[in-house]
C-alpha cells in the first residue's frame, strides 16, 4: 500500500461463529458472555457493551454463497479499494467481489492463505449497528 491516506488499518475485528441456532447462540452471547444485540437484520449483531469494537455477527448460512468466518473493518472505503488491490495483486482468491451493500457498507470477502474467508469492509453510511 503505497499511500498512507488510503492503506488499510483496521478498527474492528468481527467474529462469525456458525449462525445455525440463532436463539440458542443469541442466548450464550448475551447471558452467559454479556454482549448486547446491536442489530436484528440481516443478521444478528452483537457487541460488548463496555466496548462497542467487540462484536460478533450470528448470520445463518445460505446455501451457495460463501460465509466468512472474520470480518475486518477498514474504517473508510477507500482503504477497502486498496486492500482489494493488493489481494488481486497477491493473487488471492476474492470470493464475493468489491460491492456497495444497501445495508452501508462497501466491501469484498477474500480467502487467505490458510482457507479463512475474510470479510473486508468499511461503512459507507453511518453506523447504526454492526456489519
Amino acid at each position: 500500500m503505497s499511500d498512507p491516506t488510503h492503506a488499510p488499518s483496521p478498527t474492528r475485528v468481527i467474529a462469525y461463529p456458525s449462525g445455525e441456532n440463532g436463539d440458542a447462540s443469541r442466548a450464550f452471547y448475551t447471558e452467559v458472555l454479556g454482549f448486547e444485540v446491536a442489530m436484528e437484520e440481516p443478521a444478528i449483531g452483537l457487541c460488548a457493551p463496555e466496548n462497542r469494537t467487540a462484536q460478533i455477527l450470528l448470520v445463518p448460512s445460505r446455501a451457495g454463497e460463501p460465509q466468512p468466518r472474520i470480518g475486518i473493518d477498514l474504517g473508510v472505503p477507500a482503504a477497502v479499494d486498496a486492500a482489494h488491490a493488493a489481494a488481486v495483486a497477491r493473487g488471492l482468491r476474492v470470493v464475493y467481489p468489491l460491492t456497495d451493500e444497501p445495508c452501508g457498507v462497501r466491501r469484498f470477502f477474500v480467502e487467505d492463505p490458510g482457507g479463512t474467508i475474510v470479510n473486508v469492509l468499511a461503512h459507507t453510511l453511518p453506523r447504526g449497528g454492526t456489519s
